[in-house]
């Protein structure tokens, strides 16, 4: 069975490039959200593998997502995409219980490789 994904980013064509990488590659995309607070509630609903989560958002942020995807499921696994720069975030996104981190703009080989990493 595919590893099942939820991808979360607030720009829908960030989205659109992930899921193009990930379904070529095998993956399925079951389902997408727009902010921290829509990624909490589908990951709630659909239980997936892996979570991709872009760390800035309006609403609430992938690292406040994240931290409380992790208090829902503490085994949750949740790969953080950020652009170029944000180290300081990336830092608080691992400490907060992130796996790994996609660096924007997306390489879709980068990308294949961290998912397989991360799902194991």
């Amino acid at each position: 069975m595919a590893n099942r994904v939820l991808v979360v980013d607030d720009a829908a064509f960030m989205r659109m490039m992930i899921k193009d990488i990930l379904t070529k590659n095998g993956y399925e995309v079951v389902g997408e959200a727009a902010d921290g607070t829509q990624a909490v509630e589908k990951y709630k609903e659909l239980h997936p593998d892996l979570v991709t989560m872009d760390i800035t958002m309006p609403d609430m942020d992938g690292i406040e997502a994240l931290r409380r995807i992790r208090t829902v499921d503490p085994g949750a696994k949740v790969m953080m995409c950020s652009a170029m720069g944000q180290q300081g975030m990336v830092i608080d996104a691992i400490q907060a219980g992130a796996i790994d981190f996609i660096v924007k703009p997306f390489q879709a080989d980068r990308v294949i490789e961290a998912v397989r990493k991360a799902l194991g």
